[in-house]
């Protein structure tokens, strides 16, 4: 990972924006998020005019199939990719545990931001908590890393694929389809339904996904100018937080085929990083954590190659459908 602007100012910065265009998702989330950015801009360059281009997804599309049988997480950036490509847009706003944790050749992560919370919430109208969950009870998630951990801490549960957008999601549970479901606490608190959450749930063993919370902005590689724009935006302890994970799930294939957990803390140059692999019934897991000094990007992915290593020593590739990348 290229190292990325931590500050500027618009003092140094030659020419500010004169119009920025953002391709976003349709969703009422990704709406949110898009406007968050554009609002952060308009802070830093008032001047500036800035759009937003919404547009609808391959995996907005497919919501009858799970995502690690139909192409991944990426079915949510590729559109807003070629959005980029062809010149409508500038930038692309991305919930970061959404990107591929390789970029495609012309494309960089440019920004990412301060994270929200990124634990996991549990969201019932009937339940306070996942104990209070009677046998057979039906719980929704979309994600295989939930699933594992459910699997394994309450057998006695149904748990059934849940997609969709955050509202399709809630509808669902609302008309009584599941009992209760489990969202990422940050969409819930940045679209005000922070009251539906009647639990958020541990870090351990809810490890979160890598990146889960974090907002990420895409450009184009030959447009450093705009990666210098965003500079402002970056947030130092989430980048360096993110920049460990990510270097987890790309060493071991992090996908939506893989119930892959990566959460890290930096503080004070100080970082502390927990992550596992699971089988998806949740009856075998590789479970490594690690802390230590990190000052610089190079440190980060360090810290988070050695808790790959630590993983792959344990054995997760058995854990991988496809094995270790090549």
């Amino acid at each position: 990972m290229s190292q990325l602007p931590i500050s500027s100012s618009i003092s140094s910065i030659s020419s500010p924006p004169q119009r920025l265009v953002i391709a976003s998702r349709e969703s009422r989330l990704a709406m949110w998020q898009a406007e968050h950015v554009r609002d952060c801009l308009k802070k830093h360059y008032p001047e500036c005019d800035v759009q937003i281009l919404g547009m609808t997804t391959r995996g907005d599309q497919i919501l009858d199939k799970a995502l690690s049988k139909v192409g991944g997480k990426g079915l949510f950036v590729k559109e807003l990719e070629t959005a980029l490509e062809d010149g409508r847009a500038d930038l692309a706003v991305h919930s970061l545990k959404d990107v591929p944790m390789v970029m495609p050749q012309g494309f960089d992560l440019s920004c990412v931001m301060a994270r929200e919370d990124a634990r996991d919430a549990f969201v019932s109208n009937d339940y306070a908590s996942l104990e209070d969950l009677p046998q057979g009870a039906i719980v929704g998630t979309s994600s295989l890393r939930r699933e594992s951990v459910l699997r394994a801490q309450f057998p006695h549960l149904e748990i059934h694929p849940l997609r969709g957008n955050l509202d399709t999601r809630m509808g669902k549970l609302d008309r009584g389809e599941y009992q209760a479901i489990i969202l990422a606490a940050a969409g819930l608190k940045r679209l005000g339904l922070e009251a539906r959450i009647r639990a958020l749930l541990p870090i351990d063993p809810y490890t979160p996904a890598a990146g889960q919370g974090a907002l990420g902005i895409e450009t184009l590689s030959k447009h450093p100018n705009i990666k210098e724009w965003l500079a402002p935006l970056s947030n130092l302890p989430t980048l360096y937080a993110v920049t460990a994970e990510r270097m987890v799930s790309r060493q071991l294939g992090g996908s939506c085929e893989v119930p892959l957990a990566a959460y890290a803390v930096w503080s004070e140059d100080q970082m502390q990083i927990r992550s596992f692999v699971a089988s998806v019934d949740g009856k075998a897991i590789c479970l490594a954590s690690a802390q230590g000094s990190v000052r610089s990007l190079a440190e980060a992915e360090a810290l988070g190659l050695a808790v790959a290593q630590d993983l792959i020593l344990q054995g997760a590739a058995s854990l991988l459908p496809n094995g270790l990348p090549q």
